[in-house]
Order: structure tokens, then C-alpha cells, then sequence
């Protein structure tokens, strides 16, 4: 099946006929083409944007949200088609695109379609000057918004909803590794009656279409999730255009166990934590530190069912772990198991690539539990980004603590504990934009979500989506 671009309302080849495999990672199989898109076709898509941007950045609130809450609808209604296709497209399992991936996605729009109606302005009544200062929020015009494989329509959601929401019109790419959920919404927001050019979809290389789409002259905002190395890049050519930018970076988080947790529970999230979507997601707890006194215990409990996960193809109910996205990513996962080795950390279970009968060629690896001598090898100061985990143990609150910042990184982190005192010192003290206390993963879309150091720059979620989809601008009338 061959991808095509969504421009102004309708399918396009890419103009210079440039096409990129698409696989399959459960069977490692092209099942498909997508478009590399070169300048002309973001051109293209910008134009379209920017016709469409006078009639939406006018469209009133009530209809803005209608259409986003019908694009949630129908979300919902095509479920077992989007998971399906998701599932296919970036090898996790079936089950998992079912119950979160695809529903989150549907709620990002259905949140941001609700949240716009309650996005008020502010005024300040100047007392003895006889004035009123009122701020207006407006859209800032065409936006710019690509988004990573490890969660596609969901982060992809992510982001073009608060920006139509905000009424912007964009242009988007997903990640050409994870294509296909993105493409089929373009249907969905045809029958959805999003008017031609809002939303604009481009397919391509992050080097080529994302570099388009970040160097255009004309496009005034960017907001990007992956790789920190790619951010970087990105905000050497951003900045100097004077382009708001919002950047998800890369995470190294901790996962802090103390002696006095509801063990059970924390035992069970921690697998979870550990090892959902493959370890392919930026909050997964990758450094796990416990308390010397119950650490013996909790390595012994947590590799035993580390061990009970079932690794196979996505389609199977019974598959904990699915397939790694690519093959190249299946490689860089080997290597980081020598490299494990190499530093003398003891590897507990897993580290070997895993062969699924019928399905030999795809990118299947055991989830990896490994013994860390120290907090500054390869293994904890470097995202691995797979189903690779590190134990530690610690002593003491402080030197925890101390472990858990000394890295680049500081997006998420895990805090296990009953202790209500510890709980307030360690939340202020972790260098991280999220904190878990005895849970992981829940999310309220209302709350602030980002990271600090090389986790990113800016915050999304929220009003503080949506602040940075519009632009302020202060009134001051003299009465």
C-alpha cells in the first residue's frame, strides 16, 4: 500500500516521485511505500494552510471544538482499524494500541475541542489611572508539528490538536518509520468536515520533509518530539528565525524504590514501567535504584517476572512484548548489550534477540534486566530507548538523590515510598518536569507535561498547549 500526502483536503503522490520502504516490523517485510516529500510538497501544504488560515483563525469556538469532538467520534468508531494499522506499522501489540495508544489519541482531540471553549482572556483593571488592560490570545498562523514513531497517532494528537484547537492551521509530519495511523486520520477529518488546508500531512524523511518544514521562511512555530541530537539541530535552525519552539526531548529516568512501599504494587507498575511498548517510550523508568535492605528481594521477585513475559508477534492477546520499530533500532539494542559487557555489568536475564516461529526476519528482543557497577557507564547515562533496564542499589536519601540528577537528561521520574515527608523533599529535589509518587504513567491532560536539561525546552498539555499555540497581546484602553 502506497501512503500519500494530505494536502488541502486531498491524497498526493510526492512531487518528485521519491518513495520510502515501509515495513513491518513484526515480519521485517516492506508491506508498503511512503512518500520522501521534498520542499515543493511542503510548499505545497503551506500554501494550502495559509489559505485556509483567515476563514479558521475566524471560526468561532463552538465550531472549532464541534469538529474536534466529531474527529475524537470517529476516532472511536474506527478503533479496531487504527490499532490494527498502528500495531502493523510500529510492531507493539495489538492489545496495547487497542486499550491506550488509539483512545488517547481520540481523547487529545476530544480534550483540546473541550478545553478551547474554557481558554479565557485575561484583563487587569489599571485602580487610580482610570484604565483596563485586557490580553487577547490569537493564533500565531501556520505551525509546524512532527512527531516520533514510538507513539504515533497518540503524540502525533498530540500536538495538531491543541494547534487547530488554538486555531492555527498546520503542517505536519509523522515519523517515516510509523506513517500509517497519521495518513488514515486524513480520512477522518474529511468526514469529520475539517475545512481544506487546516490540516496538512506530509510524509519523508526527518532530514528532508522535516527539514522543510522547520527552515520555512513562513511557518512561525515548531513543535517536535524525539531525539535530543535531532532537537539540537532543529533549534540551531529554528532560533535564529525567531520561531516559537516547543522541544520533547530524549529521558534517562529514575525509578526510586524505598524499603517502606506498598511492595506489590510497586512491584508490578515497576515491569510495567520498565518494559511497556517494548521500553520504546521516553518516560519509561530505564535506572531503577532500591534500598539496599529490600534490594536482594526486589532483584530476585522483579527478574522472575521480568522472565514470565511473553515475547511474539503483535497479533497474538498473550504478547507482553511485541516487535522493536526497525531493524536498526533492533541493532543499536544489541550493541548496547556489549556494551553492558564490555563495562562488567552483570546482565540478570535477557539481552539476546528473540526468533518468533513463522515470523524469523522480525525485530523481536527479551526484555533485559543488567546489574550496573556504577551510575557513570554507558548503560545509565545514555537513552537506550528499548526493553533494557539497570539496578542499582542505594543507602541513603541523598545519595539516591545524587544518582538520580547525575545525568543529562531529566524529563520523568519515580519516587516509591509511604513516607509523606520524603515524598515533598525528593519531589522538589529531582531534577525532572514530572514526578510519580507510588504510580507511573497516570496523566491528567490538564497538567503541564515536559522536561528539564536535555529533556527538552517548553511544556505541552493543557493551557500550556495552547499558550503556546497563540501569541499574547495586551490591550490598555484609558476610560
Amino acid at each position: 500500500m502506497n501512503i500519500k500526502n494530505y494536502i488541502n483536503g486531498s491524497f498526493h503522490n510526492p512531487l518528485n516521485n521519491e518513495w520510502i520502504n515501509n515495513f513491518c516490523p513484526a515480519n521485517g517485510e516492506v508491506y508498503g511505500k511512503t512518500p520522501n516529500s521534498s520542499k515543493e510538497d511542503v510548499e505545497n501544504a503551506y500554501i494550502a494552510a495559509k489559505s485556509a488560515f483567515p476563514i479558521w483563525s475566524q471560526t468561532t469556538l463552538d465550531e472549532r471544538s464541534r469538529i474536534l469532538i466529531k474527529i475524537s467520534e470517529l476516532l472511536e468508531a474506527n478503533l479496531d482499524r487504527f490499532a490494527e494499522a498502528e500495531s502493523k506499522d510500529n510492531g507493539k501489540p495489538v492489545s496495547l494500541a487497542k486499550s491506550i495508544n488509539i483512545p488517547r489519541a481520540a481523547s487529545n482531540f476530544r480534550f483540546f475541542g473541550n478545553a478551547i471553549t474554557q481558554f479565557a482572556s485575561e484583563s487587569h483593571e489599571s485602580v487610580g489611572q482610570n484604565a483596563i488592560n485586557y490580553t487577547l490570545r490569537q493564533p500565531i498562523g501556520v505551525v509546524g508539528c512532527i512527531s516520533p514513531w514510538n507513539l504515533p497517532l497518540y503524540l502525533f494528537t498530540w500536538k495538531i490538536a491543541p494547534a487547530l484547537a488554538a486555531g492555527n492551521c498546520v503542517v505536519a509530519k509523522p515519523s517515516e518509520i510509523t506513517p500509517m495511523t497519521a495518513y488514515l486520520l486524513g480520512e477522518i477529518c474529511n468526514e469529520a468536515g475539517l475545512p481544506k488546508g487546516v490540516l496538512n500531512i506530509v510524509h519523508g524523511w526527518g532530514t528532508t520533509t522535516g527539514q522543510a518544514i522547520v527552515e520555512h521562511p513562513d511557518i512561525k512555530a515548531i513543535s517536535f518530539t524525539g531525539g535530543t541530537v535531532t532537537g539540537a539541530h532543529i533549534a540551531r535552525t529554528a532560533a535564529p528565525m525567531f520561531k516559537k519552539l516547543s522541544l520533547e526531548l530524549g529521558g534517562k529516568n529514575p525509578n526510586i524504590i524505598f524499603a517502606n512501599c506498598d511492595y506489590k504494587d510497586m512491584l508490578e507498575t515497576t515491569v510495567r514501567s520498565s518494559f511497556s511498548n517494548q521500553g520504546q517510550i521516553c518516560l519509561c523508568g530505564s535506572r531503577i535504584f532500591v534500598e539496599s535492605t529490600i534490594y536482594d528481594k526486589f532483584k530476585v521477585d522483579f527478574v522472575e517476572k521480568v522472565k514470565q513475559l511473553k515475547v511474539g508477534h503483535p497479533s497474538e492477546h498473550s504478547t507482553n512484548i511485541g516487535a522493536l520499530v526497525s531493524k536498526p533500532h533492533l541493532e543499536k539494542i544489541m550493541g548496547y548489550v556489549e556494551i553492558a559487557k564490555n563495562e562488567g555489568n552483570k546482565i540478570l536475564c535477557g539481552g539476546q534477540k528473540v526468533t518468533v516461529k513463522g515470523f524469523e526476519n522480525g525485530y523481536y528482543f527479551e526484555p533485559t534486566v543488567i546489574e550496573a557497577k556504577t551510575n557513570d557507564c554507558k548503560l545509565n547515562q545514555e537513552e537506550i530507548f528499548g526493553p533494557i533496564v539497570t539496578l542499582m542499589s542505594f543507602e541513603s536519601e541523598d545519595e539516591v538523590l545524587q544518582m538520580a540528577n547525575d545525568v543529562k537528561y531529566g524529563l520523568s521520574a519515580t519516587l516509591w515510598t509511604n513516607d509523606l515527608k520524603r515524598t515533598m523533599r525528593m519531589s522538589n529535589q529531582l531534577q525532572a518536569g514530572i514526578v510519580w509518587v507510588n504510580t507511573w504513567m497516570m496523566r491528567d491532560l490538564r497538567t503541564p507535561f515536559g522536561g528539564v536539561k536535555a529533556s527538552g525546552v517548553g511544556r505541552e498539555g493543557g493551557f500550556e498547549a495552547l499558550r503556546f499555540f497563540t501569541e499574547a497581546k495586551n490591550v490598555c484602553i484609558k476610560y
